[in-house]
Parts: C-alpha cells; sequence; structure tokens
C-alpha cells in the first residue's frame, strides 16, 4: 500500500479541518518542530516544557471536557499560546497513547517528566506568593485592632495599672508584656513606672538594679536589698551589699520606700553609713536585722539618717535596729512597727509614750518581740502616770501586742486614749485581766472594736465577758490556745434568789439573753476556738442555734428555775415574782444578731466527727483539722 507525501497528508488534513472541523485559528510557527529541537541529538538534555509542539489532531471532546483547556487565540499573549496548547496537546497524546494509538513524534517519558517538573515549579511559586498575601493580609488586618489603635501614652498606663496595682508582685509579668509584639516591648521599655521597683538580692544581680535604674528616669522608686541569713557566712555578702548601696546611693534622692534586711547588725551599720543624702520623697522605711540576740558593737547609731530631712516619712519598722530612740527618725508617723529588742536595748514605757505623743496621727501600732520592763519600777510609776496627761490618738484603728510585756502593754494602754480602735492582738501576754479592765473603762466613751484576738494569754473570763458586753460592733472573735475559756462563755445562765427579797440576776452570754436584754456582740459572724479544750459541746450547740433565727429565750427560763425553787417559797409568791418580772422588764424590739458564718474548732479533741457534721449543717465555713505532732501527722484520730 503506498502512502500520501507528507506535503499531501499535511494539505489533506488542513483541508478537512476547514471542511468539516471548526478548529481555532493556529499560528503556523506550531504546526512545525523547531530547528533546534529536531536536529538535536539524542544524548543532549530533553527540551523545557514551553519548546515542545505537537502535531496530532486534538479530540473534539476535549474542548468540552472540564479537565482540558482550549487552545487561545492568535491575540492572546504567546507565552500563554503555547503553554495552553502544549498542555492540551499533550493530555491528548498521553490519552490517544493509553486508549492504543500511536504516541506522537517527539513525546518520551523524560520529556513528560520535565513538563511535571516545570509545574510542579510553577505551583510552588504561585504558593509562596499566596503565604506572602496571606500574611500582608494578615498584618493588614492586625493594623485594624483596636488594641493596635491605641495611644502609647494610653497602652503604657494600662501597663502600669495592670503591673503595679497587684496584690502580689509578679516579676515575669513585665517580660511577658514585651515579649508580645514589638511594639509593646517599646512601650513597656519607655514606661518608667514599670521599672520603678529596684530590688538587689542574692537571686536579684546588679546588673539587673541598674538596668531598672537607668529604665526608671526619675520617678519614684521602691529600694529593696535582701540578704537573709544563708549568706551570713559568705565573705561575700557584706561586700554585696556594699556595691548595692553604691549603685542606689545616688538614687536616694527619690525613694518612695526604702527596704534593708541583713543577717547582722555590722552590716547594718556599714549599709546605712551611704545613707547620708536627702530623701524628700520617702513614705517608708523598713530595717530588719535577722540575728537580734547578737551583740552590738556599735552602740552609737550612725544618725542622722537621709541627713534627717525626711518630711513624708509615714511608716517605720525596725527590727532590732539601734537607732537610740531618737524621736525625730520617729515623728509624725502614721504606721510604727518595733521588734526583736532584748534586755538592755528594749525601750521604756516612758521612752515609747515620748514617741507617741510625737505621733498624733498614728493609725497603726505594733509592739513584738521585746523584753519586759522592770516591774518594780512599773510600781513605781504608776503614781505618777495617774497624775501624767494621757496620750491620745484619735486615728488608732489597729494595735498589736505580740510579746511585748505584759507590763509594758497594762501602762501604755492605761496611758492611751484610742476612741477609734478597731483590731486588737493579744499574744503571749500572760495574764489579761488587768488589760481587760483597761479595755472596759475605754468602751465606756468609745470603742468601736470589730477584730479581738487573744493567744496564749490567762484572763478571768467573767471579766472578759463584761468587756464583750461593751463590744456591740464585735465580727471577729479569735481565742487560741485559751485555756480558761469555758462553757460559761457559751451558755445562758440566769440565777433567781427569792429566799429574802426576791432579787434576780441575770448572767448574760454569747448565747440568746433573757427576755428584754440586748444581745452581746450581735454583729459577731466569726468565732475561733482553736485549742480552747475546756468548752463543752452543748454550750456550743446552743451557741449556734441561738444564732440562728435571733429569737430570746423567753420566760418559760425563768418559770423554770422558778419552780426549781418552790421548795423555798409558795407558788402563788412563785406566780408573783414572775408577773412582777414581765412588768419590769417589758418585750422591747433589740437588734437580732447575725448568724455565724466561719467557725474554727482545730485542736478541740472534745469535738467529734459527728459534731462538726452537725455544724457544718448550720455554718458555712467550719475548720477543724486534728492536733499534729511534731512531724505534723495526726495525733488524734
Amino acid at each position: 500500500m503506498q502512502w500520501p507525501s507528507r506535503s499531501t497528508r499535511d494539505d489533506t488534513t488542513i483541508s478537512a479541518h476547514r471542511r468539516g472541523d471548526k478548529l481555532p485559528d493556529v499560528t503556523a510557527s506550531f504546526l512545525t518542530r523547531p530547528s533546534s529541537v529536531a536536529s538535536s541529538s539524542p544524548a543532549s538534555p530533553p527540551p523545557p516544557y514551553e519548546a515542545i509542539h505537537f502535531l496530532s489532531r486534538p479530540d473534539p471532546a476535549s474542548q468540552c471536557m472540564p479537565g482540558f483547556l482550549a487552545m487561545p487565540s492568535a491575540h492572546s499573549r504567546p507565552a500563554r499560546l503555547h503553554e495552553t496548547s502544549a498542555l492540551s496537546m499533550t493530555r491528548y497524546s498521553v490519552d490517544h497513547s493509553l486508549s492504543g494509538g500511536s504516541s506522537a513524534p517527539g513525546v518520551s517519558i523524560p520529556h513528560l517528566r520535565e513538563a511535571l517538573d516545570s509545574l510542579d515549579t510553577q505551583m510552588a511559586s504561585l504558593m509562596n506568593q499566596r503565604q506572602e498575601l496571606e500574611s500582608h493580609l494578615e498584618q493588614c488586618v492586625r493594623s485594624q485592632s483596636p488594641i493596635y489603635r491605641i495611644p502609647e501614652e494610653l497602652l503604657s498606663s494600662i501597663f502600669v495599672m495592670g503591673v503595679c496595682n497587684m496584690e502580689e508582685e509578679d516579676s515575669l509579668l513585665v517580660a511577658t508584656l514585651m515579649l508580645v509584639c514589638r511594639y509593646w516591648r517599646d512601650v513597656a521599655i519607655n514606661t518608667p513606672e514599670l521599672w520603678a521597683d529596684i530590688c538587689v538580692s542574692p537571686h536579684d544581680s546588679l546588673e539587673k538594679a541598674h538596668r531598672k535604674l537607668a529604665r526608671s528616669k526619675s520617678v519614684p522608686l521602691d529600694i529593696t536589698i535582701n540578704f537573709t541569713p544563708r549568706v551570713d557566712n559568705s565573705s561575700g555578702a557584706t561586700e554585696s551589699i556594699i556595691h548595692a548601696m553604691d549603685l542606689i546611693r545616688p538614687a536616694l534622692w527619690r525613694a518612695r520606700s526604702f527596704r534593708l534586711s541583713v543577717p547582722n547588725k555590722p552590716q547594718v551599720h556599714a549599709a546605712l553609713l551611704r545613707c547620708r543624702e536627702e530623701a524628700p520623697m520617702l513614705e517608708s522605711l523598713c530595717i530588719r536585722i535577722f540575728h537580734s540576740m547578737q551583740e552590738d558593737h556599735y552602740s552609737t547609731p550612725c544618725l542622722p539618717l537621709f541627713k534627717g530631712h525626711t518630711p513624708r516619712l509615714r511608716l517605720c519598722s525596725f527590727t532590732s535596729f539601734n537607732f537610740n530612740w531618737d524621736k525625730r527618725v520617729v515623728s509624725g508617723l502614721r504606721v510604727l512597727h518595733l521588734g526583736g529588742y532584748w534586755n538592755g536595748s528594749s525601750p521604756s514605757v516612758d521612752t515609747l509614750l515620748d514617741i507617741l505623743r510625737g505621733c498624733p496621727y498614728l493609725e497603726e501600732l505594733a509592739l513584738r518581740n521585746m523584753s519586759d520592763v522592770d516591774p518594780e519600777t512599773c510600781v513605781s510609776l504608776e503614781h505618777e502616770f495617774m497624775s501624767t496627761k494621757v496620750v491620745k490618738l484619735p486615728k488608732l484603728t489597729k494595735a498589736s501586742f505580740y510579746y511585748a510585756g505584759i507590763m509594758r502593754t497594762r501602762m501604755l494602754l492605761s496611758q492611751i486614749s484610742f476612741p477609734a480602735l478597731e483590731s486588737l492582738d493579744f499574744c503571749y501576754l500572760d495574764n489579761l485581766t488587768p488589760v481587760l479592765e483597761h479595755l472596759r473603762q475605754q468602751s465606756l466613751t468609745s470603742l468601736p472594736l470589730k477584730y479581738l484576738r487573744i493567744e496564749s494569754s490567762f484572763l478571768n473570763e467573767p471579766k472578759f465577758i463584761l468587756l464583750l458586753r461593751r463590744l456591740s460592733s464585735l465580727v471577729t472573735l479569735e481565742l487560741i490556745d485559751v485555756e480558761d475559756i469555758t462553757c460559761f462563755l457559751l451558755k445562758v445562765s440566769i440565777q433567781i434568789d427569792v429566799s429574802v427579797h426576791l432579787t434576780t440576776t441575770f448572767r448574760q452570754n454569747l448565747s440568746a439573753p433573757p427576755v428584754a436584754h440586748p444581745w452581746m456582740c450581735p454583729k459577731l459572724e466569726r468565732l475561733n476556738l482553736d485549742g480552747c479544750t475546756a468548752l463543752e459541746w452543748d454550750a456550743l450547740r446552743g451557741l449556734v442555734e441561738s444564732r440562728l433565727s435571733g429569737r430570746s429565750s423567753q420566760l418559760s427560763s425563768a418559770s423554770a428555775a422558778a419552780a426549781q425553787r418552790s421548795s423555798f417559797m409558795s407558788t402563788a409568791s412563785a406566780s408573783a415574782h414572775i408577773h412582777a418580772l414581765s412588768l419590769s422588764h417589758p418585750a422591747t424590739p433589740t437588734m437580732q444578731p447575725h448568724r455565724l458564718s466561719s467557725i474554727d474548732v482545730t485542736r478541740c479533741h472534745q469535738i467529734s466527727k459527728e459534731m462538726v457534721q452537725w455544724l457544718k449543717m448550720y455554718v458555712r465555713d467550719v475548720r477543724c483539722e486534728p492536733a499534729k505532732g511534731i512531724w505534723g501527722e495526726s495525733i488524734l484520730p
């Protein structure tokens, strides 16, 4: 069979296309293969994907299939025309080969693989462009967020409120804010209030303190130098303290608070020798020596501190620091804490009274861990104090006496007037009965006490009840390890003596009072009986029940008590007595008591688990931890 010539086949093919098939107009360059490709040697690498051209007749069905591309017109761009035509013809040739037809000339596996690689490269390039556009879009969207449109001044104020107004300092909070973005980092660095807390300790280096000093600019500083006794034996402890003071010394003029805690007294002396500049902004001064029982080799204090110029000083807290009881250091204060003074270094009553006279607006007073004064001296001065002028502290709201000496506490309270006192602590003071008498005398004028704590002290329970009758505003009562507290404090006892004159005696306690009698401590909500082992369960249960509804006891108690004494008088006399009692004490509306919201019976071994479960039904917060040994183990089941 004789095949027609190539020119004849081409003309026939073109004529057939023009007659029957409506093929798009294709440029003549796509009907022949380039000479560079045709003349290439077999060993040469395959041509690029754009240089592959085919003469195969495209399948008419490919024009309507969704996976194939139609050939563009002659007005399209040449590169796109090449790619589209090559892709369409390649698909057709592959389909034609798979269907059993002969492959077109020039189609080979390397060419197809090269075409796939070229497509992968283009797809990767497009994906990179897509990711870049998505990144720009995300930045544009974030730039429109309100948090990024906040002015620097407002964002700085938000940082200051979030960091400086926290109850507990978080050293990592500022670092976390700086890690959010570069804008927040710049705002945080340029906010000097965030760097005003300067601390030097074994865990806080001098470099960090130097960096904070530079960033704090000229705002008031809170300076803390804290070296615990763990580094007392270290040879570099004193040098570290001196280096810290040398670093902070130029900035003491803008110190708002200064706290110095060191192991021994020579180190305090070495540090305070560098406090010679004035401190016009100093408001709080705290000096603490951990080894308070150590002998003082520097009996002469390094005074005056800060050249005696501290016009804003309002808080002083000294622990074992010998300032020679100079009134210039502790004058005009609002808060005064003194502790850790033993033997000859402990202050006398006269010294403390002179200091208190110089602080007429004192709001808080705390005396802790002091050797008591000589009892003989107090007895000789007692008559002298009776004629002296009483120190008036109208702003005093909180007082604490923790192992401060019963004689010192007694003499101070007898010479002080505190009409606004709201919180009072007594701890380890032996016999408190004379002190309770002074408090009762103060309550005759004004004593709005809301919090009272007595720990490890002795007292006369009847006199203590007389004081509680005057404390109508008491909210919290804590009695810890007080053996003198018995059921007499909680129960209501009514004694009727009708032997001669038909007299009646009412003993009022914390439970429901008799008819027409006011409640004792009607605002009491929190009761702590930790370690009070002399209390009886019946008395505690009666106290809780009586304060549930606030109902006072009726005359039935009086009639029952009268019936018990019927053997001493006639029934008519008893009835007459009860009737007279009801007439003499008419029912008047009284303040209803508050319900107990918290009760603590820790280390009360007489309270069983069943009793605790009963308390939990009527009291919201019940604490009942058992007694523990020296190793923390439970002694009682």
